[in-house]
């Protein structure tokens, strides 16, 4: 495996002594191509191994993008919550009124009670709906399949085929992609755009200089972007799985290490919402059983230096901000899964100091 050289990206200060010890220590043990880079108070430190195409050579870096997955939905969280703070929807208002009447069909004929669901039920995934994206026959048929063409509602029908609704509104944390697709219509039908464009206003992704970052189909890559890294299951090639299986707001972007690093660090002190509010509304915590877990959008991990608000992706990838130190992180592979990663992600959080 090609190991790229620690890079120091502000050139004017030396890479601390934290992040040189626990990228050394760990960054061999990963076994996979990977990027992770680190924003705090210091220098920015990106750190890079592998190839983004063992087809052509081509070195993975902190700027190559990869599908994001499940990470999308901090963004599409993130959306809803400024329509909040703009005052175009109500949190707690039934779903019922709110989604496509093809989808809200689908759920009732299911025995979903979509006047008893709410937005943030969907948003802290309490609405009891099932998760269509975590059934291995999903994943089975992209295997089978992966050139098929979904959409919406063939998704969200799905849900409804596989599994009947798993709890009551508001009882209980069941984490959910189905819930997000119907968030991502829910955006779509205030705005009357794209979900892509409507993200991409709402949270002001053009002026947090994110050079790569863009919604697959929707919108074209950014001009200067380097080209989007190969993915595999094990040893099984799956970039050319049809995008519209993770598309409509529970997945749906690429993204690279460096931006995830970079828009969790805006999220999260204040570059994105107007409100100081709105960053502790998506911080709310429920009475649902696990609320503490998950909130809107995001995860949370406690540990000994404080919270820990962090999300994750299907295909490899894993974003993190830390209040206490001021870090942000972002980190992908290219295989998937997030375990290989993880210790070298909580050494350069922990460690901060």
């Amino acid at each position: 495996m090609i190991r790229a050289a620690i890079v120091a990206i502000a050139l004017a200060a030396a890479p601390p002594a934290w992040a040189n010890s626990a990228v050394e220590a760990q960054l061999a043990q990963i076994g996979k191509p990977a990027a992770v880079f680190v924003i705090g108070d210091g220098p920015e430190q990106g750190y890079a191994e592998g190839l983004a195409d063992p087809g052509t050579g081509r070195e993975l870096t902190v700027d190559t993008p990869v599908r994001i997955a499940s990470n999308t939905k901090t963004f599409t969280a993130a959306a809803v919550l400024r329509l909040w703070e703009q005052g175009r929807i109500d949190l707690d208002a039934p779903i019922g009124g709110l989604i496509n009447p093809r989808l809200d069909r689908i759920l009732r004929a299911d025995g979903y009670d979509t006047k008893a669901i709410t937005v943030r039920h969907l948003l802290s995934h309490s609405g009891g709906l099932y998760d269509h994206g975590g059934d291995k026959r999903f994943v089975e048929s992209l295997m089978t399949d992966p050139g098929k063409v979904w959409t919406r509602e063939a998704l969200v029908k799905l849900a409804t085929d596989y599994a009947d609704p798993q709890s009551k509104p508001g009882t209980e944390f069941r984490y959910s992609d189905t819930g997000y697709i119907l968030l991502g219509d829910i955006v779509e039908r205030i705005t009357g755009k794209t979900l892509a464009s409507s993200v991409r206003a709402l949270l002001k992704l053009d002026s947090l200089g994110l050079g790569a970052t863009w919604w697959e189909i929707y919108e074209a890559p950014p001009k200067g972007a380097q080209g989007r890294a190969r993915q595999f299951i094990g040893d099984r090639d799956v970039t050319a799985v049809d995008p519209s299986m993770d598309l409509f707001g529970g997945g749906g972007q690429l993204m690279s290490a460096r931006d995830l690093a970079t828009f969790f660090k805006a999220l999260f002190e204040g570059r994105v919402f107007d409100k100081p509010g709105t960053i502790r509304e998506m911080l709310w915590k429920g009475p649902h059983k696990n609320a503490d877990t998950y909130r809107l959008g995001i995860f949370v991990q406690h540990t000994p230096k404080g919270e820990r608000y962090w999300h994750s992706g299907f295909w490899g990838t894993y974003a993190a901000y830390a209040p206490a130190s001021g870090i942000a992180l972002g980190a992908v592979t290219t295989k998937q899964g997030t375990k290989p990663l993880m210790p070298l992600v909580d050494q350069l959080m922990r460690q901060a100091p």
